[in-house]
């Protein structure tokens, strides 16, 4: 969490500290009279903002609107892209992902053969090992569409065919059993394990590690369950979205003995017969500045081995990363713009009402400066009540915004529980830097914005002053 914190800010935090404990370590007369000096001014600061409980509530309610906004706003941008960063990470920074897309001009060609071939094939695989120690692990996996029974039970899946490594790339959690393993892949077992959702469906009432699932005419027996997961967001032609929740995972090898190369896809009214070997191939890199090079080898491969059809797509986390991250700076930019406009009005009305607090104190100036206050002593006085008033509105701010942080979410997973509408958690993070911004900045608000009409107290004519009614 400290690491979100600027280096300006730490910087701050520690010449004010060094400050603080040079005013207090100092013995000298002057300093310990004007410490007394400012303690009674913010005495008579909040006195004066007591007596006038509903104009001091006015005129910081824009500063209190602005801050709680901004936290309350920054907390639920950041919770939402946090997830999209971690959607994006789970895929790996350092993964480049190869999949197989099925060009629009085959359907001729499906017309002619009955079969449409097409996408990543093992030449393909055997070149990308040619990589040597620049891949450090390799995941090919095949999608085949089919129905998975168990007793009269019946749910429509995704069949998955990988390696073992295809757990650790989208870091799966287990809620009960294994995942696969080398050996099931080297000896072509008939073992599965299931995501969530299909536990769910086919075993509502009882544990399925142990049974036997029917897919195609083959019993697969259950060795694992995989923990429910958010699905993860597709974007662009090349990423499309995946929910591991309706998935069922078999050996990669196992697929090919017992379904053969060719998968047939039903579509309304027909059946196409498709031949891909591998739906996609997921390639780690060992370091992070090798992926665009490796990236741009591979579309050089595959544009030679593929050419003219241009049946593959390489997607490269790494990129999405980076621009999510610059998205996320964008945002936060825009979020400090909206809090400088919020203050900027708060301060505004804050000088409003200092200036006119100004014009109804003229006779109390007038009796202080005869009294023997300096210019400086009547600069202090305004200029300290009006920084304790945005302070206090700041402060206020920051516990309406963190009360929205956490109750917003909460009454919406509530009302969603209810079902008076669809939709998906509302995810908060609280921006910690922010809160600390928002309370510097009401103070400079109330040093900015109370400067003048200080100033303007102070160069009252003391004799017109005692005359004024």
């Amino acid at each position: 969490m400290y690491s979100d914190f600027p280096w300006w800010f730490w910087l701050l935090l520690a010449v004010a500290g060094a400050a603080f404990v040079a005013l207090i370590a100092s013995n000298s007369w002057a300093q310990r009279a004007a410490i007394i000096k400012l303690r009674r001014n913010i005495a008579l600061a909040i006195k004066s903002l007591w007596l006038h409980k509903l104009r001091s509530f006015l005129s910081v309610l824009g500063i209190i609107i602005g801050i709680a906004s901004v936290i309350s706003l920054m907390a639920f941008g950041e919770g939402s892209m946090q997830d999209a960063l971690e959607d994006i990470k789970r895929q790996g920074a350092t993964n480049i992902i190869i999949r197989s897309v099925k060009p629009p001009d085959d359907s001729a060609t499906a017309t002619r053969t009955w079969v449409t071939t097409y996408g990543l094939t093992r030449r393909d695989l055997e070149r990308f090992k040619t990589f040597g120690d620049a891949i450090v692990r390799i995941v090919p996996l095949r999608v085949l569409p089919t129905e998975a029974r168990y007793l009269e039970r019946m749910a429509n899946a995704r069949v998955i065919a990988t390696t073992p490594e295809y757990a650790d790339i989208h870091r799966f959690e287990l809620a009960s059993g294994r995942f696969l393993t080398d050996i099931d892949d080297r000896e072509r077992k008939n073992v599965c394990v299931l995501g969530s959702a299909v536990a769910d469906k086919l075993f509502p009432f009882e544990d399925p590690l142990g049974r036997s699932i029917l897919m195609r005419s083959f019993e697969f027996q259950v060795v694992g369950v995989i923990r429910e997961r958010m699905p993860t967001g597709g974007s662009g032609g090349s990423q499309a979205a995946e929910d591991f929740n309706d998935d069922i995972y078999i050996p990669l090898h196992t697929s090919f003995a017992r379904f053969g190369e060719i998968i047939s896809v039903r579509t309304s009214g027909s059946r196409i017969n498709e031949k891909v070997q591998y739906t996609q191939i997921t390639l780690t890199v060992s370091d992070i500045d090798l992926v665009r090079p490796v990236g741009d080898a591979i579309k050089q491969i595959l544009e030679e081995e593929h050419a003219p059809k241009r049946d593959w797509a390489v997607t490269i986390p790494l990129d999405r990363l980076e621009e999510a991250e610059r998205a996320k700076n964008r945002f936060i930019t825009l979020m400090a713009m909206i809090a400088s406009i919020s203050l900027l009005v708060g301060g505004i009305g804050i000088m409003n009402i200092m200036l006119a607090t100004v014009t109804e104190r003229t006779r109390e100036i007038g009796i202080r400066r005869a009294l023997g206050a300096k210019q400086r002593d009547i600069v202090l006085q305004f200029l300290v009540e009006a920084v304790v008033q945005t302070t206090l509105g700041g402060l206020l701010g920051v516990l309406i915004g963190l009360a929205m942080v956490y109750a917003v979410p909460a009454l919406w997973s509530q009302m969603l529980q209810w079902g008076w509408f669809t939709g998906s958690p509302l995810p908060a993070k609280v921006h910690v830097p922010i809160i600390f911004v928002s309370l510097i900045f009401s103070v400079l608000v109330g040093v900015g914005f109370g400067l003048y009409p200080a100033w303007r107290a102070s160069r009252l004519d003391p004799i017109e002053a005692l005359r004024h009614e």
